[in-house]
């Protein structure tokens, strides 16, 4: 018997869900899987391609590495299309803005070195120190992971980069909502002990998919009461939080102190509170 025997978790994650559900389940937790996201395919995605090669024909000045996970994704799309060393030549030449360790770590193991590193690990922070170093007529890369970041890209442009945007895991809707909406129907129905998020798109289309499945109103009423929603950080949250949703986030951005974080809450173990982003 684990310390979540008994207690239904809902997981909305297709990115490392396996991993994340078995260590679930290792401690007895029953896992409902319903992905809320499908992930273009890297090396068949051809607006990454078209920004790859963007960044490999002129110098690049600055680049802005928003996560690790994404970063090494684009590298190695680059070398399925023949352009990484290109790539890593004008990356090296340029100064490299990390936003936090998980990025920093997918920098050096590629052999490059950053600027600067984000501490608090936030966009916001990241870009305010980008724009205080000054971009006019800066070629600047900014690799995004998931979604677009105008609130943060605009600005640039403004300030007079020219900006390109590298976009690894562009995603889009599961061809079968079927499984959202059972979770959603769950959620409602008070079986689920908490939702998982690991991932802002996946929050945010959670949302929007409940909307089309008219059940927006009943679900926002239940994730506001004592259904614990889980995400692995402030970014994630950030599509729930503005929404109304109170979210629980561990210390570190971590999908092994996200679930280290679910233990300690549903097992009663723990004094775990909901914090803001």
């Amino acid at each position: 018997m684990g310390e979540l025997s008994g207690v239904a978790i809902g997981v909305t994650a297709e990115r490392r869900a396996e991993e994340f559900i078995g260590a679930l389940e290792r401690h007895g937790a029953d896992v409902r899987h319903a992905p809320t996201i499908t992930i273009v395919p890297l090396d068949r995605d051809p607006e990454l391609h078209a920004a790859t090669l963007k960044a490999v024909m002129s110098p690049v000045d600055i680049t802005v590495v928003t996560t690790g996970a994404g970063f090494r994704g684009w590298l190695d799309a680059a070398e399925g299309w023949g352009l990484r060393q290109q790539l890593l030549d004008h990356l090296r030449e340029s100064r490299i803005y990390a936003r936090g360790p998980k990025a920093v770590g997918a920098i050096r193991g590629a052999g490059l070195r950053e600027t600067y590193s984000a501490e608090s690990e936030s966009n916001a922070e990241l870009f305010e120190a980008v724009t205080a170093a000054g971009v006019l007529g800066q070629r600047t890369a900014v690799q995004l992971h998931g979604t677009p970041l105008p609130e943060f890209t605009a600005p640039l442009v403004e300030a007079g980069a020219w900006l390109v945007e590298v976009q690894p895991y562009r995603w889009y809707s599961p061809p079968d909502v079927t499984p959202v909406h059972d979770l959603i129907d769950a959620a409602v129905a008070g079986e689920l002990g908490a939702l998982a998020f690991t991932s802002a798109p996946a929050a945010a289309n959670f949302l929007t998919l409940a909307r089309d499945y008219g059940r927006y109103d009943e679900l926002l009423t239940t994730l506001r009461g004592p259904l614990v929603c889980a995400c692995v950080g402030p970014v994630t949250a950030a599509p729930l939080e503005q929404a109304g949703v109170r979210t629980l986030q561990p210390d570190r951005q971590r999908l092994g102190a996200l679930v280290k974080l679910l233990v300690t809450t549903l097992s009663g173990t723990g004094g775990a509170s909901p914090s803001r982003s």
